[in-house]
């Protein structure tokens, strides 16, 4: 299955959402694609996230946390699985891109991160409003045992 297929039937409900690994075509708007089925998409730029902190902060922007993210997995974990100021009318999508800086400088936190992830997906799985994050771009390490998407 391509990668564009692969999106799509995500989107329409015929994949499971889940923590995937995902190459997307070259000028390809998967941004665009899953805001016209609905989802609230939350891009993730990983250039600049090379540590916790870094990651921390970037999550807190892209997701545009309130003031009471307390800037710790802890609190990660528990404004990802409220996200009461960004409702998501038919879901979210998750694309963490450049993914592989963060893997490659601080495992431990790369391994803590996927792993908030994956609570947030569980926690979201049997609402109206799944979430699913996508591994945007090649890596491998610790990625290595996260499924691919297509």
């Amino acid at each position: 299955m391509d990668a564009k297929r692969a999106l799509d039937d995500l989107l329409a409900g015929r994949l499971e959402p889940g923590v995937f690994r995902w190459g997307p075509p070259a000028s390809f708007d998967w941004i665009e694609r899953a805001e016209r089925a609905g989802l609230r998409v939350f891009r993730l730029d990983g250039h600049a996230a090379k540590g916790k902190e870094s990651f921390l902060r970037m999550c807190a922007e892209a997701f545009q946390f309130p003031d009471w993210f307390g800037n710790n997995w802890d609190a990660l974990e528990d404004c990802l699985t409220d996200l009461s100021w960004a409702p998501g009318r038919k879901g979210y999508l998750v694309g963490y891109e450049a993914w592989a800086e963060l893997a490659a400088a601080d495992q431990g936190s790369f391994r803590t991160a996927l792993d908030v992830f994956a609570e947030a997906v569980e926690s979201w799985r049997d609402s109206d409003s799944p979430m699913t994050v996508l591994l945007i771009g090649d890596g491998g390490g610790e990625a290595a045992a996260v499924p691919e998407l297509a």
